[in-house]
């Protein structure tokens, strides 16, 4: 059991909720900071709070005095045109940091940054060697140097880089996906098995406790991926989630239909339909992107995971059937 006192930014979105859940099961006093009202369950320990608003960054900060920070409040979507529509991942980043700074009880904090500070298929030569693919990850470059140029508030700390991560309460771009798995609207672009880093959120929560529990001198100033060890085949896992909502696998299409397919999405796509025809060269493109990290650090500091891939799948089937079918 454990007594500290952990501040949750981002705490109402898809991580920061099963975080809360994890780390309350685990003895922690959790408390969520969000614009977003939370779950019922944590209403009580909810600061509404923007990050944008340095006062009331260092005033909840000192109200709540943590023992440690979990940064993952941040805007997450790619439709920004550069990376000065992310403001909340930079300016925010250093109100928050400034906060930590102002509040002595705060002793270590875990910013959230993501995959995307390096496009797909970029193997970085060190931990700020970066190259974004788009705004968001440039953006998202920024949160880096802002952790590190204020030095992540004179606390503990380090840069947890998700993957993508999936499971129960998954954003409404997947929801949307699984609808159409469930219609049978889906198909595999080609035959070859696409191996990804993912990570099953129970899995990435766990991740998260250990870096708060883990020695200082393992993680201080370090990078970290987060995702699960073994990367997993995309078309199996797929395939997995089709059979457990009682369908059918989706068939495989050659490749060059696909981007025929795709060539008409974009078309459609640029006078404003693209909810009828949802497949585009841009989404081909990133299935079949394939990604695969090197996961040695994480494991070194988090060791194993407690949830494998079928208990995930259990779970995501779970939410899928309760979402609505249109």
């Amino acid at each position: 059991m454990h007594t500290q006192k952990i501040l949750v930014t981002g705490s109402s979105g898809f991580i920061g909720t099963h975080l809360l859940h994890h780390l309350e099961e685990l003895g922690y006093q959790v408390f969520g900071l969000d614009l977003k009202t939370p779950d019922d369950r944590f209403i009580k320990v909810h600061h509404s709070c923007d990050l944008m608003d340095r006062v009331a960054v260092i005033r909840t900060l000192q109200t709540v005095q943590p023992d440690a920070v979990v940064h993952l409040a941040a805007r997450t979507d790619l439709n920004g045109a550069t990376d000065g529509d992310y403001p909340v991942n930079s300016i925010g980043v250093a109100n928050l940091a400034e906060a930590i700074r102002q509040t002595s009880s705060v002793k270590r904090c875990l910013f959230t940054s993501s995959q995307l500070v390096c496009r797909v298929g970029y193997l970085p030569a060190h931990d700020e060697d970066y190259c974004p693919p788009n705004p968001y990850g440039a953006s998202k470059v920024h949160t880096e140097q802002e952790v590190r140029s204020h030095d992540g508030g004179g606390a503990i700390w380090c840069l947890l880089r998700p993957t993508t991560i999936w499971g129960s309460g998954m954003n409404a771009h997947y929801a949307s996906f699984f609808r159409h798995l469930k219609k049978g609207h889906y198909f595999h672009p080609g035959n070859k098995d696409l191996y990804k880093s993912y990570g099953y959120v129970g899995n990435t929560v766990h991740q998260i406790e250990r870096f708060l529990s883990a020695p200082p001198e393992s993680i201080h100033r370090k990078v970290f991926y987060l995702a699960d060890y073994e990367p997993l085949s995309l078309p199996r896992w797929i395939n997995a989630i089709a059979v457990a909502i009682g369908k059918q696998p989706p068939p495989s299409i050659p490749l060059w239909i696909c981007r025929a397919l795709a060539a008409i999405g974009d078309g459609i796509g640029q006078v404003g339909l693209e909810k009828l025809f949802p497949l585009n060269s841009f989404r081909l493109n990133n299935i079949l992107a394939e990604y695969v990290y090197d996961m040695s650090r994480t494991r070194e500091i988090c060791g194993e995971l407690p949830w494998t891939m079928t208990d995930g799948i259990r779970d995501l089937t779970a939410w899928i059937e309760g979402q609505p079918s249109s």
